[in-house]
C-alpha cells in the first residue's frame, strides 16, 4: 500500500497506451482528502533528466471558471501536448478559493520537488505546473534570442539559445484577462559537450526549476493568480547563464558573478513585455500586464517600470512596433541602483562591491554608465508604473537600502508607492492569506481583471 500524502490507489488502467491511476490526496485546502485521477499522455514530453511534463489541474473550484471549454476538453487537450495531468477534484467546496488555494498549491510543488506526488516518482522538476480549471499553457514561447558573447559561457557556447516564457491563460475565455508577468529566479543557461562539441538541453528551460524557484520559496503567487481572474507567465531570467558566472570578453574569470548587465537585460525584459502583449489578441488577453519580481528576478522585472526611453534598450527582439508599457509592479528584495552599493559596507553586497567595477570601471569615473545599469535611472517622472515593494527586514541589509532609495525617488515624482513588509523571515515570499490578499488587491486595483470570487472579491 502506498503512503505518500495517505494516498491509497484505487484503480489502475489501460486506455490504449495512456496509464491511468485514481486515488485520494489529502488537501490542506479543504482539511479533507480529496480525490484525484492521474492519465499520462500517448507521446510524453520528458525532461533532460527523463521524468516527465506534467501538469497538476485544479478543478471544481469555488471559483468562477472563465473558460467556457469542458474540463474533459481542456484534460484531452493537455493530454496531446505531452503532459501527464493529475486532475484535483475538489467538488466546489466553500474553502477552494482565493489565497486559501495557494496552501495546495505550496504543498503540490513541494511534494513533487521533494519526489513524490500522488504516488508519482517521476513528475519533472522543471517541466511541471499548476493550472486552475479552464486554463491551458502556452509553453517555450521564444522572445529573445542570446547573445553568448555578453556573459561569454560556457566556452564553446557560440550560437545563441533562444530564450523563452510560458504563459497560462483561460482558452475561450469569457472574458478578457489582464497578465503578470515574472521573470525567472532560477536561471536558465547553456550547456556545452566538450567532446561532441555541441550544445545540450541539460541547462535549457529551468525557469520553473522547482527547488530554485517555487518550491524552494513556497511561492504560490503566480500559479494562484488564476483565483483572481488573472493570467500569468513567466521568462527565463535575462541573464542566461550560471548565476555564480559569466565575464566580459577576455575579462577577469566570473566577474559577472550574481548580478546582470545592460543593455541586454533591458533589451530582453522589454521584449518580453512585447512578446506578451502581442499575442494577447489570440489568449484573450486584456493588453493589462503587470510584473511580479522576487530577488533576480525582481532587479530583472524592476527594469520594466520606468518611463525614460532608451533607444539601444528599445530597438531589440521581436515585436518592436508593439508597446513595452507595464501597469503596475509587485518587487520583493532586489538591486535597483548599483550606484548605491558602497553605501555601507558589509551590509551583504560585498560581491557586487568588488565585482562592478571589473566590468564597469570604477564608479567614479563611470557615473553614467552605472547608473545605467539599474532601474532607478529609468524613472524619470509620474508615468512610471505604480509599484508595491515587499520584503522582510530581517533580510540582507543592502535590500532594504535599495528599497528605500528607490521608494524615496519614486514617491519624489508622485509614482503611487505602497510596501508590504515583515510578512515572513529572512529572503522570502508572501505566503499567508493576509500578504497574498493584499498582492492580489494590489494587481486588482492597477490591472482590472474580471470578478471570479463568489463573495465578490
Amino acid at each position: 500500500m502506498l503512503k505518500w500524502f495517505s494516498i491509497v490507489l484505487l484503480l489502475v488502467a489501460f486506455y490504449g497506451n495512456c496509464f491511468s491511476a485514481a486515488g485520494k490526496w489529502a488537501s490542506k485546502t479543504t482539511g479533507t482528502e480529496i480525490s484525484f485521477r492521474a492519465t499520462d499522455a500517448k507521446a510524453p514530453v520528458k525532461d533532460f533528466n527523463g521524468k516527465y511534463a506534467t501538469i497538476v489541474y485544479l478543478e471544481n473550484l469555488n471559483v468562477k471558471k472563465l473558460g467556457k471549454n469542458s474540463n474533459k476538453k481542456d484534460v484531452k487537450w493537455l493530454l496531446s501536448q505531452g503532459y501527464r495531468v493529475i486532475e484535483l477534484d475538489y467538488k466546489k467546496h466553500a474553502g477552494s478559493v482565493s489565497p486559501q488555494i495557494n496552501n495546495d498549491i505550496i504543498a503540490i510543488n513541494d511534494s513533487i520537488a521533494s519526489g513524490s506526488f500522488c504516488g508519482f516518482k517521476d513528475c519533472s522538476t522543471s517541466k511541471t505546473y499548476v493550472l486552475f480549471e479552464g486554463y491551458r499553457i502556452l509553453r517555450n514561447v521564444s522572445y529573445f534570442k542570446d547573445n553568448p558573447s555578453v556573459y561569454n559561457t560556457p566556452t564553446g557556447y557560440l550560437e545563441g539559445d533562444s530564450l523563452h516564457l510560458d504563459i497560462i491563460y483561460p482558452a475561450n475565455s469569457r472574458k478578457k484577462v489582464p497578465l503578470v508577468l515574472s521573470f525567472s529566479y532560477s536561471n536558465s543557461y547553456a550547456t556545452f559537450d566538450p567532446v561532441k562539441k555541441v550544445t545540450t538541453d541539460a541547462g535549457r528551460d529551468q525557469r520553473v526549476f522547482l527547488s530554485y524557484s517555487f518550491a524552494g520559496f513556497n511561492d504560490s503567487f503566480l500559479e494562484g493568480a488564476p483565483a483572481n481572474g488573472i493570467a500569468w507567465a513567466i521568462a527565463d531570467h535575462p541573464k542566461y547563464c550560471e548565476w555564480g558566472k559569466g565575464k566580459p570578453l577576455n575579462g577577469p574569470n566570473d566577474a559577472y558573478k550574481s548580478f546582470q548587465t545592460n543593455p541586454d537585460a533591458a533589451q530582453k525584459v522589454k521584449s518580453a513585455i512585447r512578446t506578451v502583449r502581442a499575442m494577447g489578441g489570440k489568449l484573450n488577453l486584456s493588453g493589462k500586464i503587470g510584473i511580479y519580481g522576487f530577488s533576480r528576478g525582481s532587479t530583472a522585472g524592476s527594469l520594466a517600470i520606468g518611463d525614460k526611453h532608451v533607444p539601444e534598450f528599445e530597438n531589440a527582439g521581436p515585436n518592436q512596433d508593439v508597446s513595452d508599457e507595464v501597469q503596475a509592479a509587485a518587487l520583493g528584495p532586489g538591486v535597483f541602483d548599483y550606484t548605491q552599493i558602497y553605501n555601507v559596507k558589509g551590509d551583504g553586497d560585498g560581491n557586487l562591491e568588488s565585482r562592478c567595477p571589473l566590468v564597469w570601471g570604477p564608479m567614479e569615473k563611470n557615473y553614467d554608465l552605472w547608473q545605467s545599469m539599474g532601474a532607478a535611472g529609468l524613472v524619470e517622472s509620474q508615468a512610471t508604473a505604480p509599484v508595491l515593494f515587499f520584503y522582510n527586514t530581517d533580510d540582507e541589509a543592502y535590500y532594504q537600502d535599495q528599497i528605500s532609495h528607490f521608494q524615496t525617488k519614486l514617491k519624489s515624482l508622485g509614482v503611487p508607492v505602497s510596501t508590504l513588509m515583515n510578512y515572513g523571515k529572512g529572503h522570502a515570499v508572501p505566503q499567508t492569506a493576509g500578504p497574498l490578499n493584499q498582492l492580489y488587491d494590489f494587481f486588482k486595483q492597477y490591472l482590472h481583471p474580471p470578478k471570479v470570487h463568489k463573495n465578490g472579491r
